[in-house]
Protein backbone atom coordinates (compact mmCIF):
# COMPACT_ATOMS: atom_id res chain seq x y z
CA UNK A 1 0.00 0.00 0.00
CA UNK A 2 1.28 3.84 -0.53
CA UNK A 3 1.57 6.12 2.02
CA UNK A 4 1.68 9.96 1.63
CA UNK A 5 2.61 12.12 4.77
CA UNK A 6 2.34 16.14 4.55
CA UNK A 7 4.68 17.21 6.44
CA UNK A 8 4.06 21.18 7.91
CA UNK A 9 6.26 23.65 6.44
CA UNK A 10 7.34 21.73 3.50
CA UNK A 11 6.78 21.90 -0.14
CA UNK A 12 6.77 18.28 -0.82
CA UNK A 13 5.54 14.89 1.17
CA UNK A 14 6.84 11.75 1.93
CA UNK A 15 5.61 8.82 -0.35
CA UNK A 16 5.89 5.19 1.13
CA UNK A 17 5.10 1.99 0.02
CA UNK A 18 4.76 -0.72 2.47
CA UNK A 19 3.11 -4.08 2.83
CA UNK A 20 -0.53 -4.05 2.15
CA UNK A 21 -2.74 -6.68 4.32
CA UNK A 22 -5.54 -5.79 6.85
CA UNK A 23 -3.14 -6.38 10.22
CA UNK A 24 -1.15 -3.64 8.77
CA UNK A 25 -3.44 -1.34 7.78
CA UNK A 26 -4.77 -1.36 10.90
CA UNK A 27 -1.88 -1.08 12.99
CA UNK A 28 -0.62 1.79 10.42
CA UNK A 29 -3.95 3.55 11.01
CA UNK A 30 -3.58 3.11 15.39
CA UNK A 31 -0.22 4.62 15.01
CA UNK A 32 -1.10 7.03 12.88
CA UNK A 33 -4.13 8.72 14.98
CA UNK A 34 -1.73 8.41 18.67
CA UNK A 35 0.88 10.68 16.34
CA UNK A 36 -1.74 13.16 15.76
CA UNK A 37 -3.41 13.05 19.85
CA UNK A 38 -0.01 13.58 20.88
CA UNK A 39 0.22 10.32 22.40
CA UNK A 40 3.77 9.38 20.45
CA UNK A 41 6.50 11.90 19.39
CA UNK A 42 7.48 10.15 16.30
CA UNK A 43 6.01 8.10 14.03
CA UNK A 44 7.67 4.85 12.71
CA UNK A 45 6.86 3.40 9.32
CA UNK A 46 9.13 0.55 7.49
CA UNK A 47 9.06 0.34 3.90
CA UNK A 48 8.39 -2.69 1.70
CA UNK A 49 12.73 -2.88 1.67
CA UNK A 50 12.85 -3.06 5.79
CA UNK A 51 14.08 0.65 6.02
CA UNK A 52 12.57 2.08 8.77
CA UNK A 53 11.46 6.34 8.47
CA UNK A 54 10.73 8.60 11.64
CA UNK A 55 8.31 11.18 11.14
CA UNK A 56 8.21 13.91 14.23
CA UNK A 57 4.25 13.29 14.84
CA UNK A 58 4.27 17.37 15.71
CA UNK A 59 4.63 18.18 11.70
CA UNK A 60 2.31 15.64 10.19
CA UNK A 61 -0.36 17.71 8.28
CA UNK A 62 -2.05 14.85 6.97
CA UNK A 63 -1.34 11.13 6.17
CA UNK A 64 -3.15 9.46 3.21
CA UNK A 65 -3.14 5.45 2.91
CA UNK A 66 -4.07 3.99 -0.50
CA UNK A 67 -3.85 0.89 -2.43
CA UNK A 68 -0.15 0.35 -4.00
CA UNK A 69 -1.53 -1.04 -7.50
CA UNK A 70 -3.78 2.16 -8.62
CA UNK A 71 -3.42 0.96 -12.41
CA UNK A 72 -1.96 3.85 -13.84
CA UNK A 73 1.57 2.76 -14.49
CA UNK A 74 3.60 4.24 -17.56
CA UNK A 75 7.00 2.94 -18.60
CA UNK A 76 8.25 -0.20 -19.20
CA UNK A 77 8.18 -3.45 -16.52
CA UNK A 78 4.73 -2.36 -15.53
Amino acid sequence: MDIRIGITQAPREIAIEVEDDAKSREALKANVEKALKGEIATLWITDKKGRDIAVPAAKIAYVEIGTGDDGKRIGFGG
